[in-house]
Order: structure tokens, then C-alpha cells, then sequence
């Protein structure tokens, strides 16, 4: 069975440590990919205008589900873009104004939101996953569309941190880690595989006929939605137990080895 769709995650899976990818190996594939009618998504917890960076010249051909599921776009078209209810949003800034220790980014339809207290070194880490990022003084104020919370953490925190999470908000959202010390908070059901599933209703594309790779356990749900699921040599335990298969570690242009061998008709194609 022919494969139509492959979705790639980006940090830790198509990007390297260094954040970036061969641009010459992938372009020259991505244009095997178009003449085969093969879908290229890209898939990620980063921010749309982030994502798009990485592909300038062909973002209006792609797919991009960003904010981890919360917003899809299709060749510049607008498919879908979640959203936290207001009360639903003061109640989560609540909870985490009493948690210690942490970097929060709320992220808008329109931007990213940081506190003016951040500290500089941290906002430009956090600028390495949003590109259109503010600061502001009181996040209630924040007049846009508010579909995801972002938690910079330190890494061994975050199994404690997503069970109190879970426990405090869980009804109203859906904590996961996605990797990299981080942690988001997303519209219950508007994950990576759910994004994925607009697309495919859009294309007329089968579950069989989907390749989906990566390394986070923000990736489990879209790994276990695709007939061919790949855990990158990097992946966290969660994501490479629930892949079907193995590549490479991102590092090795892992994410391009599957590309080369759905083109190539390489096992198990």
C-alpha cells in the first residue's frame, strides 16, 4: 500500500541538537515527495510562526499541526485552532502561579506570551521554539486566542509535576511532557494525532497509509495513529515501547533516513 502522508516532529526528530537539518538532502527529497503526491506535515509543540522559519520556501505547500495539535494550517489556510474558554484559562494561570520554579509561556493564535520577570537568558531559549514572543506584566490582560501553557521545568521534576498537574486541571486540559524539560498544557483531544486527522479527512488519506516520526511523549498519540510509527535511537522509554519501528537519532539525520526509505521502497515499504 502506496504511502501518502509523513509527519515528522521537530526538536529531538527532523532537527538536529544544533537545531537544524540538512536543508540539500531534505529539499532535493521533498521534491521526490511532491511529484509522488506524497503529503509532507510537519508536526511539533513549537510555535506556527517558528515552524514556518524552517521552511521558508516551501510553507505554503506543507502542513504545519503546531502547539502540539492546538493549531493547523494547511498551505497557509487555517484548518482548525483550539481554545481555552477564558474562565477556563484564568483558573490554569491560577494553579500556576502557586507552583515554584517554573517558566511559563502562554501561547495565543497570535503570539506567545512571557511575564517581564523572566530572565533574559530564559527568553531566548524560549525564543528557540517562538518566534513572535512577548513580554507582558499580568497575563490576564493577554487579549488573544489562548490555546496552549507552556512549562519550562527542570527535567527530573516532571513525572511529580504532570501527576499534580493532571490532578489540579486535568479536567479542563491535558498535560505532557515534550521533552527537552518542557511541559504543555493543551485543549483536552487537540493533540498531535487529532491534527493529523483533519488533514487526512481534508486528503481523503487512510491511518494505513501514514508514516509519522518521533522522539517526545507529546508524539505518542500521532505515533500510535499511523500505520508506520518510527521512535528516533533518542526517543524517550514511552515512545520508543508504542513505535512500530526504529531510525537513527536525530543527530544522524534519522527522520531523512525514513524519508530515504519510503522513496526508495526500503522495509518495511
Amino acid at each position: 500500500m502506496p504511502i501518502k502522508l509523513i509527519a515528522v516532529d521537530m526538536d529531538g526528530t527532523f532537527l538536529d541538537d544544533e537545531k537544524r537539518y540538512d536543508k540539500t538532502r531534505f529539499m532535493a527529497q521533498y521534491a521526490q515527495l511532491k511529484e509522488r503526491g506524497i503529503r509532507f506535515v510537519v508536526a511539533s509543540g513549537n510555535q506556527y510562526y517558528q515552524l514556518v522559519h524552517y521552511f521558508e520556501a516551501i510553507q505554503h505547500d506543507i502542513a504545519f499541526v503546531a502547539e502540539n495539535g492546538a493549531y493547523v494550517v494547511d498551505a497557509g489556510e487555517e484548518i482548525h485552532c483550539g481554545k481555552f474558554a477564558r474562565e477556563e484559562v484564568a483558573r490554569i494561570l491560577d494553579v500556576l502561579a502557586a507552583i515554584p520554579d517554573i517558566h511559563l509561556i502562554v501561547c495565543g493564535k497570535n503570539s506567545a506570551y512571557a511575564h517581564t520577570s523572566m530572565p533574559q537568558a530564559v527568553v531566548d531559549k524560549m525564543s528557540n521554539h517562538y518566534r513572535r514572543l512577548k513580554k507582558v506584566e499580568d497575563f490576564s490582560e493577554v487579549d488573544d486566542i489562548i490555546f496552549k501553557f507552556s512549562l519550562g521545568v527542570q527535567n527530573e521534576v516532571i513525572p511529580t509535576l504532570l501527576k499534580k498537574l493532571a490532578s489540579a486541571v486535568g479536567d479542563i486540559t491535558q498535560p505532557v511532557s515534550s521533552g527537552f524539560g518542557f511541559i504543555d498544557l493543551i485543549v483536552p483531544g487537540l493533540h498531535k494525532a487529532n491534527g493529523l486527522s483533519l488533514l487526512q479527512a481534508r486528503w481523503g488519506i487512510h491511518e494505513d497509509d501514514v508514516v509519522a516520526i518521533g522522539d517526545s511523549d507529546n508524539d505518542i498519540e500521532m505515533l500510535r495513529h499511523a500505520r508506520y510509527s518510527f521512535a528516533m535511537a533518542n526517543a524517550s522509554p514511552a515512545v520508543a515501547e508504542v513505535a512500530s519501528y526504529s531510525t537513527e537519532s536525530n543527530n544522524q539525520q534519522g527522520a531523512l533516513n525514513v524519508i530515504a526509505r519510503v522513496i526508495n521502497g526500503d522495509a518495511p515499504f
